[in-house]
Protein backbone atom coordinates (compact mmCIF):
# COMPACT_ATOMS: atom_id res chain seq x y z
CA UNK A 1 0.00 0.00 0.00
CA UNK A 2 1.31 3.25 -0.95
CA UNK A 3 2.32 5.45 2.28
CA UNK A 4 -0.23 8.25 2.75
CA UNK A 5 1.08 10.93 5.41
CA UNK A 6 -1.26 13.50 6.82
CA UNK A 7 -0.34 17.26 6.65
CA UNK A 8 -0.21 16.86 10.52
CA UNK A 9 2.38 13.83 10.36
CA UNK A 10 -0.46 11.17 11.62
CA UNK A 11 0.36 7.87 9.13
CA UNK A 12 -3.51 7.96 7.29
CA UNK A 13 -2.08 3.99 6.64
CA UNK A 14 -2.79 3.37 9.96
CA UNK A 15 -6.38 5.22 10.30
CA UNK A 16 -9.10 2.91 10.61
CA UNK A 17 -11.70 5.62 8.14
CA UNK A 18 -9.11 5.76 5.55
CA UNK A 19 -8.72 1.78 6.32
CA UNK A 20 -12.37 1.38 5.60
CA UNK A 21 -12.59 3.76 2.51
CA UNK A 22 -9.51 2.04 0.55
CA UNK A 23 -10.66 -1.57 0.88
CA UNK A 24 -14.53 -0.62 1.11
CA UNK A 25 -14.93 -2.40 3.91
CA UNK A 26 -18.51 -1.84 5.58
CA UNK A 27 -17.73 -3.55 8.97
CA UNK A 28 -14.86 -1.88 9.15
CA UNK A 29 -17.05 1.27 9.16
CA UNK A 30 -19.28 -0.10 11.59
CA UNK A 31 -16.80 -1.15 14.00
CA UNK A 32 -15.21 2.11 13.94
CA UNK A 33 -18.38 4.31 14.15
CA UNK A 34 -19.17 2.67 17.29
CA UNK A 35 -15.23 2.63 19.05
CA UNK A 36 -15.03 5.95 17.89
CA UNK A 37 -18.39 7.06 19.49
CA UNK A 38 -17.70 5.19 22.46
CA UNK A 39 -14.26 6.70 22.88
CA UNK A 40 -15.44 10.18 22.88
CA UNK A 41 -18.63 9.19 25.33
CA UNK A 42 -15.60 8.62 27.73
CA UNK A 43 -14.09 11.82 27.29
CA UNK A 44 -17.33 13.03 28.13
CA UNK A 45 -17.25 15.24 25.12
CA UNK A 46 -20.12 16.64 23.04
CA UNK A 47 -19.86 14.41 20.33
CA UNK A 48 -23.12 12.94 18.39
CA UNK A 49 -22.83 9.24 17.42
CA UNK A 50 -20.74 8.77 14.22
CA UNK A 51 -22.95 6.36 11.41
CA UNK A 52 -21.10 3.78 9.75
CA UNK A 53 -21.40 6.30 6.27
CA UNK A 54 -19.19 9.05 7.68
CA UNK A 55 -16.26 6.56 7.64
CA UNK A 56 -14.97 7.34 5.05
CA UNK A 57 -11.87 9.14 4.02
CA UNK A 58 -8.80 9.55 1.49
CA UNK A 59 -6.47 11.61 3.49
CA UNK A 60 -6.34 15.36 4.25
CA UNK A 61 -3.96 15.92 0.53
CA UNK A 62 -6.47 14.33 -1.23
CA UNK A 63 -9.78 16.03 -2.99
CA UNK A 64 -12.38 13.40 -0.59
CA UNK A 65 -13.67 12.37 0.58
CA UNK A 66 -12.92 13.39 4.20
CA UNK A 67 -13.41 12.08 7.36
CA UNK A 68 -15.35 15.07 9.75
CA UNK A 69 -12.60 15.89 11.56
CA UNK A 70 -10.37 16.18 8.56
CA UNK A 71 -12.80 18.36 6.87
CA UNK A 72 -12.83 20.69 10.02
CA UNK A 73 -8.80 20.78 10.82
CA UNK A 74 -6.72 23.36 11.88
CA UNK A 75 -3.58 22.08 10.51
CA UNK A 76 -5.15 20.71 7.11
CA UNK A 77 -6.57 24.17 6.65
CA UNK A 78 -3.26 26.07 7.45
CA UNK A 79 -1.03 23.72 5.15
CA UNK A 80 -3.54 24.12 2.91
CA UNK A 81 -3.13 27.67 2.85
CA UNK A 82 0.24 28.33 3.18
CA UNK A 83 0.87 25.22 -0.19
CA UNK A 84 2.60 22.59 2.05
CA UNK A 85 2.26 19.06 2.22
CA UNK A 86 3.48 18.44 5.97
CA UNK A 87 3.93 20.85 8.42
CA UNK A 88 7.99 20.20 8.37
CA UNK A 89 8.19 22.69 5.44
CA UNK A 90 6.97 25.53 7.45
CA UNK A 91 8.97 28.20 9.83
CA UNK A 92 6.97 27.47 12.49
CA UNK A 93 7.14 24.03 12.83
CA UNK A 94 5.88 22.45 15.76
CA UNK A 95 3.33 25.39 16.76
CA UNK A 96 1.07 25.06 19.63
CA UNK A 97 -1.70 23.74 17.74
CA UNK A 98 0.57 20.83 15.87
CA UNK A 99 1.84 19.39 19.55
CA UNK A 100 -1.57 20.01 20.87
CA UNK A 101 -3.15 17.61 17.78
CA UNK A 102 -0.03 15.02 17.79
CA UNK A 103 -0.06 14.79 21.82
CA UNK A 104 -4.16 13.43 21.25
CA UNK A 105 -2.63 10.61 19.26
CA UNK A 106 0.89 10.04 20.18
Amino acid sequence: MKKHIAICGLDCNRCDAFIATQKDDDKLRLETARDWTLRHKRKEEDYPPLKPEQINCRGCLSSGPLFLNCQTCKIRKCGLERGFENCKECEDYKCSVLVKLQSRFW
